[in-house]
């Protein structure tokens, strides 16, 4: 089946299958991705041989990158987890900030935060302190939630190592730096107008306080501040890696290629060095140097890599699915059809993310499945280093926007916030909403100047 008209029905087939896979059948993400790529490669009547071949190819290309970075980050992000770093983060914050800006310390908490450490572990560490404040000030705990989780939810998407935007960047070839650099521009203001800005007027509308059930964590909420590590010290360790990385990125601008400066910047910010200074100093640190044995580091980092896994592994056949789709000639119809309606790459990877997105749940899921679509457009349009890294953005904020039921995400919230459905659309559903088109429009913005 090589006609144009057969290869674009393999390709909507393709998406129909996976999200079928995914919702309907619950298979799981990584097995269906595989399983999808096989019958593209046989739909389109490539040689078995082939098959094989450009599944080795997408998956090894892919994981050679995303294994290290993905694996790092989750270790020196669990220790930082268990040494209290976030607790400090917030409490040195809030004191910082004073009662009144109480709700613009903890965005900046948890857009700190979750640099390192995945969003749902953050809520759960930092959520016995959103009761405690609620419980203080008889506010509405949206009030003191939706900051910090607008903060979270930012970063978990827009700023690697999280591992949805580096999944994004492995599959499309972006440069971190860019990433990053435009991940904080498109972040701070997604962070303002859906944390602070939206929580003050979204808690005026909704009034909840502790959930009862949840009582008894606001019991364990007196910290004890001598026992955590320093503040400097937690957002030291947290911003090394981003300027290592950035720094790199940058060079490559201002200095000339064969210089020794450029060499070594080069090296010591490829993610890989810089995650694992990052890693190792954070083992010390926050491990050795404050009383845990070397057995027990070891036990907290390999505990850590349990999560990072699976998503490594998605991300993987992600990656198959895309070299599928090269290999099949889908791609090159995808390219000349976008073309001929003159649809913009940013616009076509926001608005792929997003219908993903809303089927399906996952903004993991989301975020690959878009970038194994758009990787194969990249050689026709010709894409800049700075436009893959705005690329990786407009595919994370569509994979943000419109979390409803079939995300895990809302009923994480529902039920630490102790919301009804409809509150939790009215709240989280917006938030998320507002963040992704946040980013989107910025990402837009920045495309005329990039």
């Amino acid at each position: 089946m090589e006609s144009t008209a057969g290869l674009v029905i393999v390709a909507v087939l393709a998406v129909v299958a996976l999200l079928f896979l995914v919702m309907k059948t619950k298979l799981q993400a990584f097995v269906a991705l595989l399983t999808v790529s096989i019958l593209v490669g046989l739909a389109v009547g490539m040689n078995p041989g082939d098959i094989i071949t450009t599944i080795e190819d997408g998956m090894g290309g892919t994981l050679g990158y995303v294994a290290v970075i993905i694996g790092l980050g989750a270790m020196f992000g669990e220790i930082l987890r268990v040494s209290g770093g976030a607790e400090r983060l917030a409490l040195t914050l809030i004191d910082k900030f004073g009662e009144k800006n109480i709700s613009w310390a903890l965005g900046l908490t948890g857009f700190i935060v979750s640099i390192p450490v995945f969003l749902d572990v953050a809520l759960v560490i930092l959520v016995p302190m959103l009761y405690s404040l609620t419980q203080r000030t008889k506010k509405s705990l949206l009030y003191f939630g939706i900051p910090l989780l607008a903060g979270l939810a930012v970063t978990h998407s827009f700023i690697p190592p999280t591992p949805g935007p580096i999944a994004v960047a492995s599959l499309l070839g972006a440069d971190l730096g860019w990433v990053i650099l435009f991940g904080f521009l498109a972040g701070i203001p997604a962070m303002i107008l859906a944390g602070p800005v939206f929580g003050k007027y979204i808690s005026n509308k909704i009034h909840v306080g502790v959930p009862e059930y949840m009582l008894e964590q606001v019991k364990n909420v007196d910290y004890d501040q001598k026992n955590l590590p320093s503040f400097g010290s937690v957002v030291a360790i947290i911003t090394l890696p981003l300027v290592l990385i950035l720094i790199n990125t940058l060079s490559g601008l201002v200095l000339p290629d064969d210089s020794t400066a450029q060499s070594i910047l080069t090296f010591v910010g490829h993610p890989f060095v810089a995650l694992t200074i990052a890693a190792l100093l954070t083992f010390y640190i926050f491990g050795i140097k404050r009383g845990y044995s070397k057995e027990q580091v070891q036990e907290i980092t390999t505990k850590a890599l349990e999560p990072a896994g699976i998503i490594i592994l998605v991300t993987g056949a992600g990656g198959v699915f895309g070299e599928m789709l090269i290999q099949s000639g889908i791609g090159d119809i995808l390219a000349n059809a976008m073309e001929q309606t003159q649809m913009p790459i940013l616009v076509f990877a926001f608005l792929t993310a997003t219908v993903v997105r809303v089927a399906q749940g996952s903004a993991t899921v989301s975020m690959i499945t878009a970038a194994g679509l758009v990787s194969p457009l990249l050689d026709t349009f010709d894409v800049s280093e700075p436009m893959l890294g705005l690329l990786v953005i407009a595919i994370a904020s569509g994979a943000t926007v419109v979390s409803h039921v079939n995300d895990s995400g809302f009923w994480l919230v529902n039920r630490y916030f102790g919301l009804t459905e409809k509150e939790t659309l009215q709240s989280w559903t917006v938030m998320e909403t507002i963040i992704g088109l946040v980013g989107f429009s910025v990402a837009l913005i920045l495309s005329i100047f990039v």
